[in-house]
């Protein structure tokens, strides 16, 4: 039986030269592959108490709904700015060059909530530090960022401390 980092291609001087992508659609693409992941992300946090779970926009969709619909939680969205209909609060986050929002709606997260953010990756942390942010707003506690991914060289687990990150995979580049 394949192992979970076998279902990963890499991409080699993607998108720029000597950058090693990590690409998951051979992860998501096979069944095997699928399982595999949200059933190895979903067994880091067996013990962690939590009440709902929060994605971003669109991969932390895929694995965020697996993992709250296989445990019985509520999954809620975190997207780009203008893309969600209702009343939202709003965060903004540094990228390489400039910055981005994210938003999420002002109850979508109930005060003293418990939350688990579930993503596809860490890489610098920007995106999961901004979502952390809008959660503690709102009210809620941040008990767990659990990842398929993290790529260390980045150093996105320092970025976001003290939230406890939960990887299944780890790659020491970039």
């Amino acid at each position: 039986m394949k192992k979970l980092d076998e279902y990963v291609r890499t991409v080699p001087d993607f998108p720029e030269p000597g950058v090693m992508f990590r690409d998951i659609t051979s992860v998501l693409q096979d069944p095997d592959g699928l399982h595999m992941a949200i059933n190895e992300m979903q067994d880091l946090v067996k013990d962690i108490d939590f009440d709902v779970v929060v994605g971003a926009e669109s991969r932390g969709f895929i694995f965020g709904t697996a993992i709250a619909y296989n445990l019985h939680k509520g999954f809620v969205m975190v997207r780009k700015k203008g893309k969600l209909p209702w009343d939202t609060i709003e965060e903004s986050y540094d990228l390489e060059y400039g910055k981005a929002v994210v938003e999420m709606h002002k109850d979508s997260i109930k005060p003293s909530q418990k939350v688990l953010i579930v993503d596809d990756l860490i890489a610098t942390g920007g995106t999961i530090k901004a979502m952390c942010k809008l959660i503690e707003r709102l009210g809620g506690e941040v008990v767990g960022v659990l990842t398929m991914m993290e790529l260390k060289g980045l150093k996105g687990r320092e970025a976001i401390a003290p939230y406890k990150l939960y990887a299944a995979l780890s790659y020491e580049g970039k």
